[in-house]
């Protein structure tokens, strides 16, 4: 049974981006939303990021995206290498939660 909130997932961000590195820009992949940084009670961790992928609301369907590749793409002000979209490549590492 899905709920409200869904499964969420803990990405490892990686700082590095290519220019040729493709990505899929069709409409099938999925869009996620980043909830907040992996934290405790003080301290955040900015390198890992919590993300909400739609359609995923179980830990079997959250296993799926281990290891799997996101893309965090992005809109800058000014042009670099002949362009404003920006990337940052990530990696999912584990799910969160038990929901």
């Amino acid at each position: 049974m899905p709920s409200e909130q869904g499964h969420r997932l803990y990405v490892k961000y990686v700082h590095h981006t290519s220019a040729n590195t493709p990505f899929n820009t069709g409409g099938n992949t999925p869009t996620g939303k980043h909830l907040s940084y992996q934290r405790g009670k003080r301290n955040t961790n900015p390198n890992t990021s919590l993300i909400k992928i739609e359609g995923v609301d179980d830990p079997k369907a959250a296993t799926f995206y281990n290891g799997k590749r996101i893309a965090y793409v992005y809109r800058g002000k000014k042009e670099i290498r002949g362009t404003k979209i920006r990337v940052i490549w990530g990696k999912v590492t584990r799910p969160h939660g038990m929901c």
